[in-house]
């Protein structure tokens, strides 16, 4: 287990710290109560959790302890909370502003396809293009103490493949066999349509269990009869 890995509510909590630090620095760093809120809001969330105030201290708690977040007072009576988890001096993990978005809405939000993670980055790094966000996804690949992303099968129907963080422990496996470095044995929609029964098959199915349904009826109706007998 990396230093880094996280599970489930650990990648929520860093991710909203990371967020809110970008978004909403006047605010930051998060009460527990502010937190809170943050891991559970309904809006670009996925899945949307509701956790309670003892689960999340008792997280943060750990995350304390492993120094990937700092309490802070700053002259509150208030406890505070801060990431210490990357682009700080404390943390080995650097990244850009589009790579930190990057990993940012990937822990909030699980595997997305580059195009979503344009369109949902807005607030935490403005993208020019498509390409930015996929050159950003490279670097994540290749940088130094990574892969911090990994790609995932193409989903049968869609054109773009979803990259996840490999940061968080609980999240989709991938089949080896359908992904290789070079993406070359990656399904493509023509060989899942080549796995799915053709139209006259489907029909000649249906016509043998009809015929097979008609010899059982004919069957029972004369054994009712000879039973009458």
């Amino acid at each position: 287990m990396s230093y880094y890995d996280l599970n489930a509510m650990e990648a929520r909590i860093i991710g909203c710290l990371i967020e809110k630090s970008i978004t909403t620095p006047e605010q930051y760093p998060l009460s527990l109560n502010a937190l809170v809120n943050a891991c559970n809001q309904k809006s670009s969330r996925e899945p949307v959790v509701n956790y309670s105030e003892f689960d999340v201290q008792d997280t943060v708690d750990a995350l304390v302890e492993r120094a990937l977040i700092t309490e802070v007072t700053l002259g509150s009576r208030v406890a505070k909370y801060q990431h210490r988890f990357c682009n700080t001096e404390f943390s080995d993990l650097q990244f850009s502003e589009g790579e930190t978005a990057i990993v940012c809405l990937q822990l909030l939000r699980g595997a997305q396809t580059p195009g979503e993670l344009r369109s949902r980055s807005g607030r935490l790094h403005s993208f020019s293009n498509l390409p930015e966000v996929e050159q950003a996804l490279a670097n994540l690949k290749e940088m130094t103490g990574g892969p911090f992303i990994e790609m995932l099968p193409r989903e049968p129907g869609k054109r773009e493949r979803r990259f996840q963080s490999t940061l968080c422990l609980e999240r989709e496996a991938i089949d080896a066999t359908l992904v290789d470095e070079d993406n070359s044995n990656a399904p493509t929609d023509a060989a899942y349509s080549s796995t799915r029964p053709s139209l006259n098959d489907a029909i000649k199915r249906i016509d043998e269990l009809e015929a097979k349904l008609a010899e059982l009826t004919q069957r029972l109706e004369t054994l009712e009869q000879t039973d009458q007998l």
